[in-house]
């Protein structure tokens, strides 16, 4: 026998007992962009390269790391994505959705990064992702956040996240504190580990997110990114933080969160959660004004966010939030003799006409009475509607219900609809 075939390490499957738990998380995400009037946008899996080391900056762990990068039959150099952001602005940029415009756009599917799967991340991975263009000022930075903010209250997660803030102010900000910051790590080198001694001349804001513990306790003392900022980047921090103020939006300022990307400037977020063992990020994201021009398009304010859909459904199982999942199967039918199966056939057709939401799966191959009715609970169906030839003769269905103790009942054929539709309704 030839051996079985897996799964390639880090990319799994999504059985049928999960897809439900998915497809929940998945449609509140949908509904809630659709209320504040954002637009999906469907990007390609596989981009050329250079827009991910153009976007994300060629000094980070994705891409010295982590990317799935190879040369295709014509010898370009192609990356499964690693991300959505800058997919996102290609597509902008090239179908001239872009310049001079708003946009609230949202996205959602796989990812792929190469790094050690662990408990709620992987190599293949789902993220949903909110984009905003052509608005500079805080309110759109506000808006953004309430929207994730909105999420978690709809997931009934609210208490068990944690907002963090914090600007990184312009690039000429950014660049005044860049020196300073240098300054601090070269007279400090000795202590910093040797990744941080790789970032520190080329990207050493990325050290301030070390999770060395002895390189944080250095950077104690270091020179502050607040201190740096402009009266300009100061004042659009502020009005964001008054905006998330009178929504009640509760926050803490955390002033070493600069992302792990290089395109962000001023606003920069991350929602945090000690539910699923040490800290994690369930969301994150900022602006990014900069980087529709970097990518080839002309200077256009932004910013965004994205999550990721499989630590956001481990966590919402680890909380016990998914209970109230309706099953694959509303109906099942359990059909004993040759014109039970006949006209079984023919009534499931007609109610899935008459109520269009109705999941209705038919028992197929025969088999005996007890047989069928284990399979109907197997199925998870809320009701078994059971022919017989006695059924058949007096043209009605008897209905048994399976998760709640109620008496069964028999019903004319054409009494069945209203039933249906009731249950649908819960």
């Amino acid at each position: 026998m030839s051996k079985a075939i897996q799964a390639v390490r880090g990319m799994n499957d999504c059985l049928p007992g999960e897809t439900n738990k998915w497809q929940m998380v998945e449609n509140v995400l949908r509904r809630v962009a659709g209320n504040y009037g954002y637009a999906e946008i469907r990007m390609p899996i596989v981009e050329s390269t250079a827009l991910f080391k153009r976007g994300i900056g060629e000094v980070t762990d994705i891409v010295e790391k982590e990317m799935y990068t190879f040369d295709d039959r014509n010898g370009d150099s192609l990356t499964l994505r690693p991300e959505g952001t800058a997919s996102c602005v290609r597509a902008g940029n090239q179908h001239g959705l872009l310049y001079n415009q708003e946009q609230r756009l949202w996205y959602m599917g796989p990812m792929f990064r190469h790094e050690r799967p662990q408990k709620g991340r992987y190599r293949q991975f789902h993220q949903f992702g909110i984009e905003t263009y052509g608005m500079a000022s805080a309110d759109i930075d506000a808006e953004v956040i309430m929207l994730s903010a909105r999420l978690w209250r709809e997931l009934g997660i609210e208490e068990f996240v944690t907002l963090e803030l914090n600007s990184l102010g312009s690039n000429e900000d950014r660049a005044n504190y860049r020196d300073a910051l240098i300054a601090f790590l070269t007279a400090n080198e000795d202590a910093l580990d040797e990744d941080s001694k790789r970032r520190m001349h080329a990207n050493p804001l990325r050290v301030l997110d070390s999770k060395n513990k002895d390189v944080q306790a250095l950077l104690v003392n270091a020179p502050k990114l607040s201190e740096y900022l402009s009266e300009e980047s100061s004042e659009h921090f502020a009005q964001l933080c008054t905006r998330l103020d009178a929504a009640g939006i509760k926050y803490v300022i955390n002033e070493r969160l600069v992302r792990g990307l290089d395109y962000y400037n001023r606003t920069v977020f991350e929602w945090v959660t000690d539910s699923l063992g040490a800290q994690g990020t369930v969301c994150a994201g900022g602006r990014y004004d900069g980087l529709v021009e970097q990518l080839g398009g002309k200077g256009t304010p932004a910013v965004g966010f994205a999550l990721g859909i499989e630590r956001l459904v481990l966590m919402l199982t680890e909380l016990d939030k998914l209970q109230n999942i309706r099953a694959t199967t509303d109906v099942y039918m359990v059909m004993v003799g040759e014109n039970a199966d006949m006209t079984g056939i023919k009534l499931a057709e007609q109610w899935r006409d008459e109520v269009s939401d109705i999941r209705i799966q038919v028992h197929c191959g025969g088999g005996k009475f007890n047989k069928q009715m284990k399979r109907a609970d197997k199925s998870g169906a809320t009701v078994a509607i059971i022919l017989g030839e006695s059924e058949i003769e007096q043209q009605v269905a008897t209905v048994k219900y399976l998760r709640e103790n109620k008496e069964q009942q028999t019903l004319p054929f054409n009494q069945v609809t209203t039933l249906l539709t009731e249950l649908i309704k819960g």
